[in-house]
């Protein structure tokens, strides 16, 4: 008979917590798959004359966006210095860098790395609402 693992983390950000960052992650990045799909990478094109012609100010356009973008910005500008190390360790977790077995590592690197810009860094990662919840899965919250 095998013996179940003993838990070797546990976690000081709730879970829940996590899925509010998943579901703002999800929804940033819906926002920013809309507007590749509608073929608007924010690239206009103008020919000499039509340049001088085009008023834009952008901001009815990129609301929506940058307020999802800033209000998840916030939210892990908020977090501890654990709840943050331990956001980008299930992040490394999801994405595969570790193994959930691997967690006092992962959270170990995740504090070696910790400044002020943890919101730039989890921001830059393409899949993030993707790798979190796959982290949230693989240690078992």
């Amino acid at each position: 008979m095998q013996r179940r693992l003993e838990r070797e983390w546990e976690l000081s950000i709730g879970p829940d917590t996590v899925r509010l960052f998943i579901l703002k992650a999800k929804a940033l990045s819906a926002a920013v798959n809309e507007d590749y799909a509608d073929g608007a990478e924010h690239e206009v094109e103008l020919d000499g004359d039509a340049h001088a012609n085009h008023h834009h100010d952008g901001l009815a356009e990129e609301s929506t966006e940058n307020l999802t973008e800033e209000e998840l910005r916030e939210l892990i500008a908020d977090l501890n210095v654990d709840e943050a190390a331990e956001l980008v360790a299930l992040a490394w977790i999801g994405r595969g860098d570790y193994d959930a077995s691997e967690w006092s590592d992962a959270l170990a690197a995740a504090r070696e790395r910790a400044d002020r810009r943890t919101a730039k860094y989890l921001l830059g990662m393409p899949q993030l609402a993707d790798w979190l919840e796959e982290g949230l899965e693989a240690l078992g919250a």
